[in-house]
């Protein structure tokens, strides 16, 4: 009988096994790693204001993850005629970051020593969320790293000072990256009907060197159009709010926003950021996965971070 290779191995099929993200390998020592991306659960919800559970969003992310990792040598993209993430492309799962209950404070410090941790490796950091205050601590880990701009693709502009006491919360994140001293300029794409922040938030986001786009505004300039408004030389921190999509075909999130985007227009816009500039963390956040019974929201997700990463590092390879 002929070998067909069949008992070769193992086939390794995406529903077998322990769902790292992508599958790839889990590495419990923050000081043992040795990766090109290091992938962070940051399963925090304290900070929503109205329907929690994105505290399931790492997990989630993680097994819809699996779909787009059969084993293969890279994914290649007929369109591109590209293969993107080659075996060569060292991607780790960290686990999670610890979350306390109810401590707001220790649970974003645990997740900022995440973050530090795929720094000081030299890895690029993946926080997948967890609510969006989850990117305070991302963004306070980048004091040691130099001037940074950042990208956010979302429904709300999360520009709120204080609202009774509260600082770090979801609806505050991108006011307290404008504080940072070396967050150079905010680019907020995707901004749209009400939303998280009154207008005197919006003029002072303006004022603290924000850019805001609604979907609107974003598909008239195309996803290019868009990119070509961040400094050519800016080193970019991407920050994207599941919420950006429309709830059509991202419903389990916790404040779903009409009229979002669509796939390509996100995708699009990530792809032209990786060949203009260097992306140096990406954070994901608000999937909280028991909105969506269909689990396409994980989905998204999982495929737009694989996406962009295999854009980020096809751009690396090309200019080395």
């Amino acid at each position: 009988m002929a070998d067909h290779g069949y008992d070769k191995g193992r086939l390794d099929l995406p529903f077998v096994g322990i769902a790292t993200f992508a599958k790839r390998h889990y590495e419990a020592n923050w000081g043992a790693l040795e990766a090109d991306v290091a992938v962070l659960g940051a399963p925090f919800d304290f900070g929503t204001q109205w329907r929690s559970g994105a505290r399931f969003g790492p997990r989630a992310v993680r097994e819809a993850s699996t779909l787009f990792s059969f084993g293969h040598a890279g994914a290649y993209d007929h369109e591109d005629d590209a293969t993107y993430l080659p075996e060569n492309v060292r991607i780790v799962d960290m686990g999670d970051a610890d979350i306390v209950h109810t401590d707001t404070a220790k649970s974003h410090a645990n997740i900022e020593t995440g973050v530090r941790a795929a720094l000081a490796a030299g890895a690029l950091p993946v926080t997948i969320g967890g609510d969006h205050s989850i990117n305070i601590p991302c963004i306070n880990a980048f004091d040691d790293q130099g001037d940074i701009h950042i990208l956010q693709i979302d429904a709300h502009l999360d520009f709120v000072d204080e609202r009774h006491g509260v600082r770090h919360g979801h609806g505050n994140p991108m006011r307290r990256a404008a504080e940072k001293p070396y967050v150079t300029g905010l680019t907020q794409v995707g901004i749209r009907n009400v939303s998280s922040t009154a207008r005197e938030g919006y003029e002072d986001a303006r004022a603290m060197g924000s850019e805001i786009f609604s979907v609107r505004q974003a598909r008239k300039l195309g996803p290019k159009g868009v990119i070509d408004r961040i400094p050519k030389e800016a080193r970019v921190y991407v920050t994207i709010d599941i919420d950006a999509f429309c709830p059509s075909i991202a419903p389990g999130t916790g404040t779903p926003s009409h009229g979002g985007f669509l796939y390509y227009d996100v995708l699009e816009m990530l792809q032209a950021l990786a060949q203009r500039n260097e992306v140096i963390g990406i954070d994901l956040v608000e999937v909280a996965p028991d909105y969506d019974q269909t689990g396409s929201t994980a989905i998204l997700a999982a495929q737009i971070l694989l996406n962009f990463l295999g854009f980020i590092f096809h751009e690396r390879a090309s200019r080395e």
